[in-house]
């Protein structure tokens, strides 16, 4: 009968998460993998296969808390008060690794190879933005939004707006608090 594992798998995909979010997909080696997870080399790929799946799995953990936040935050506040607050809550997590998307940055680490994981990046991405648009789409409903928008074509500048207000976040001498609150006020003009 086999061994069950002495660890805890969803806490070892966090580990791993924020440090391929912070150092990239080339800048993470397994030894840095290893040593972050405290897995000698035979139980990493027992329990993950590669880092090629372990990177796949935080991109998925990464991807999936961002819509769990955003969903939390329309749950408790609406649609337009939860667009309006997430670019200011990108910028205030002190506790992220690092404040440019992971998913923005794989994409753009990989996909000039042509890596099979830019592909699941962009995905992700198109996921987030779908489900902006919903929150566009309700905002219209409810009368919060102009019915001669296009809730897609809203979330695509969203999204593009929150992953340049990411960047900027990244950089000296760049005031990310007050981008995020221009995002959140040019919502208030549609």
């Amino acid at each position: 009968m086999p061994r069950k594992p002495n660890y805890d798998r969803d806490e070892l995909i966090n580990r791993a998460r924020d440090l391929f979010w912070k150092s990239g997909w080339a800048g993470t080696s397994l030894k840095d993998l290893e040593a972050a997870l405290q897995m000698k080399p035979g139980s990493f790929y027992a329990a993950f296969g590669s880092k090629e799946a372990l990177f796949a799995l935080a991109m998925e953990k990464y991807a999936q808390d961002g819509r769990a936040r955003l969903k939390d935050l329309a749950e408790r506040n609406g649609p337009i008060k939860a667009l309006q607050r997430f670019p200011e809550m990108v910028v205030e997590n002190d506790e992220a690794p690092a404040k440019a998307c992971m998913l923005s940055k794989t994409l753009l680490e990989l996909h000039a190879q042509n890596h099979p994981l830019a592909q699941e990046a962009n995905q992700h991405l198109l996921k987030m933005e779908a489900n902006f648009a919903e929150l566009f789409q309700e905002a219209q409903t409810a009368g919060d939004i102009a019915a001669s928008h296009d809730p897609m074509a809203l979330a695509r500048r969203y999204q593009s707006d929150l992953l340049g207000l990411r960047v900027s976040a990244e950089r000296e001498g760049v005031d990310a608090k007050a981008i995020a609150s221009e995002i959140a006020d040019s919502l208030d003009r549609l």
